[in-house]
């Protein structure tokens, strides 16, 4: 059993962003609800987890291929990509996954062309109060990340 773990896990990495149409519909699903939840009262309460550091939590709905999934306060929702080895290999797969996003969102969703660049985008919903960012970042470890946040909007 814990070689079909081992194996399973190196698949999901290999498959990661920007990888097969088995990653964009593993993590599309629940990146919908995580957006429903923006419309209710509690907004990311409901799947707040353990405590961190800070007004940091872990969540209960990670997206699935992604790592460190958490939640800062009741409004804000992030995950970081697995690890890439150059700082082109994640713009690579940043633009691989903001065009996956637009595809999973739909045409409620458009990217602000005027606020994203080859290595930030900014998307934004246009009926629900949520909007994400995806951008390029080195990780502790070295390695180079896409960071998504999804947030709620003030209104």
């Amino acid at each position: 059993m814990r070689a079909v773990a081992l194996v399973l896990g190196s698949v999901l990495a290999l498959v990661g962003p920007g990888g097969a149409a088995l990653a964009e519909t593993a993590w599309c699903p629940d990146l919908k609800r995580l957006i429903d939840l923006t419309v209710t009262r509690e907004k990311f309460a409901y799947v707040a987890g353990a405590p961190r550091e800070g007004d940091f939590r872990d969540t209960t709905l990670p997206l699935a291929g992604w790592r460190d999934c958490g939640l800062y306060g009741t409004r804000n929702y992030f995950c970081e990509s697995q690890g890439f080895t150059t700082a082109d290999d994640a713009r690579n797969a940043l633009a691989v996954l903001v065009a996956e996003v637009e595809e999973c969102l739909g045409q409620d969703w458009s990217k602000d062309d005027d606020r994203s660049s080859s290595v930030y985008a900014v998307l934004h919903s246009a009926q629900d109060p949520a909007a994400m960012t995806l951008g390029t970042d080195q990780a502790d470890d070295g390695r180079h990340v896409v960071r998504l946040t999804l947030f709620v909007r003030g209104r």
